[in-house]
């Protein structure tokens, strides 16, 4: 509750005559004090001694007013911790604009600079104005303590799967492209929470006809932000290929050998009902240093967690989108340009980020042919090509991620140690060696 500056002693006592019902446990008293862009105000909020703050406050009957925070504090609680904004929204109404909060808060902040600030303990202040030069952005913040110490880890087993929905379901590559590949939208149930970089394990209904026993898990990476593409925090996102066999003598399909898992999702109704557990993964998550430059090296569907590492960084209003400050580098290998995966979003993005803050290569093997020897164009010979940026990238701090095929992994290995020795004088095993050690290299191939 906000109250304009006074003694405890005197709110506590307007309170017990307000509120009779309320015991002397529920006290108030000074939490932290705040400069608004009007006067100076103290934060009051309650100490009730209870793990069921509602339940004490009355079972859930409404005897507070409406709007005087005590049973959620935003302040203390919410997503817009220290910031005034939600009491600001509330005064204004459809009037409050950010635009609107800046100004006020410059004109507190000259303010600020002509008086003294007396009688407040500087290390309670929790916002001030920012500098005149600043420029203020909202942003998305409400999960972001997911990943503040450590990261959401088996919010269900798979010997325990919870239901999930889907809710949809589309082919994301065009019809001359090989395979069938699709991006599904699910509904997970409350408080299964996870972060970019992880994955999620579906189980397929149905028992093995081999074993006789229920299907085993199969793991993907998760596509989408942990706030997920409607941005609600309930949802996630899969890339999926329909997994299908040929015979290599016949070409025909065998369809007795054809992916369980791939085919049910590839071709499950909205509205289905699927089995999942997780999340877990710890390989994949992104630097916390937002300074770092981000390397990412994909085939196909390698491209689900670098998804969830572009949309954070150049599309949803995040805070690691506002401060970013390093360069990510997307190599992305496909057989076909129609099948160059969420190519509509690759190109927001790329409008949506500075100069010079991302940069997209693609390797289209069928229609592109690498400088090195002439042949299709793979990631390991974009890698190649630009070896010089890439090395000096990594010697600067870089970290890098390789998702997708585990075939992907050889060839390129084998290339940049040819182009580190034989062209730039590296001595190629030391310096994956440091990399690794520092925490620079990251692989996850299925």
């Amino acid at each position: 509750m906000i109250y304009p500056k006074s003694t405890g002693t005197f709110i506590v006592t307007a309170l017990a005559v307000l509120y009779p019902n309320i015991s002397p446990s529920h006290a108030f008293q000074v939490t932290s004090v705040r400069q608004t862009n009007r006067d100076k105000h103290v934060i009051f909020s309650s100490t009730i001694q209870s793990k069921d703050r509602i339940a004490k406050a009355g079972g859930g009957i409404p005897i507070v007013p409406n709007g005087d925070c005590r049973l959620f504090n935003p302040e203390e609680e919410g997503k817009l911790q220290g910031t005034g904004a939600l009491f600001d929204r509330i005064e204004k109404g459809y009037e409050y604009s950010i635009d609107n909060t800046l100004e006020a808060l410059q004109k507190q902040q000259q303010q600020d600079n002509m008086n003294e600030v007396t009688n407040i303990n500087p290390s309670t202040v929790i916002t001030s104005a920012p500098p005149m030069d600043a420029e203020l952005k909202s942003a998305q913040h409400w999960l972001e303590d997911l990943d503040a110490n450590g990261v959401p880890q088996n919010f269900a087993k798979a010997s325990s799967p919870v239901e999930a929905t889907l809710l949809h379901r589309e082919r994301i590559i065009g019809a001359d492209a090989p395979g069938d590949i699709q991006h599904l939208l699910i509904r997970l149930p409350e408080g299964m929470n996870y972060v970019e970089g992880q994955s999620l394990s579906v189980i397929p209904p149905g028992v093995n006809e081999k074993t006789g026993k229920k299907h085993s898990p199969r793991l993907y990476s998760i596509a989408s932000t942990r706030y997920g593409d409607v941005l609600d925090g309930r949802t996630v996102s899969l890339c999926v290929r329909r997994a299908l066999y040929y015979d290599p003598v016949t070409g025909v399909e065998d369809v007795s050998k054809k992916g369980v898992c791939s085919n049910f999702l590839c071709d499950a109704k909205p509205f289905s009902t699927l089995k999942v557990a997780g999340p877990v993964g710890k390989t994949m998550l992104m630097p916390k240093d937002l300074e770092k430059d981000v390397i990412m090296v994909a085939t196909g569907t390698g491209i689900a967690p670098f998804r969830s590492f572009l949309r954070r960084l150049f599309v949803e209003d995040t805070v690691s989108r506002h401060m970013f400050g390093g360069m990510a580098w997307l190599v992305l290998g496909v057989p076909t340009t129609s099948g160059i995966l969420y190519k509509n979003e690759l190109d927001e993005m790329m409008k949506n980020a500075r100069p010079s803050q991302l940069k997209i290569d693609y390797a289209i093997s069928r229609e592109m042919r690498n400088s090195i020897d002439g042949g299709k164009l793979y990631v390991q010979h974009v890698i190649a090509q630009k070896a010089a940026e890439f090395f000096s990238r990594l010697d600067n701090g870089a970290v890098v991620y390789f998702c997708g095929l585990k075939g992907m992994m050889p060839p390129i290995l084998e290339t940049l140690k040819k182009v580190a020795e034989e062209e730039h004088g590296l001595n190629w095993d030391e310096k994956l060696s440091v990399w690794k050690k520092n925490g620079q290299w990251h692989v996850e191939v299925y």
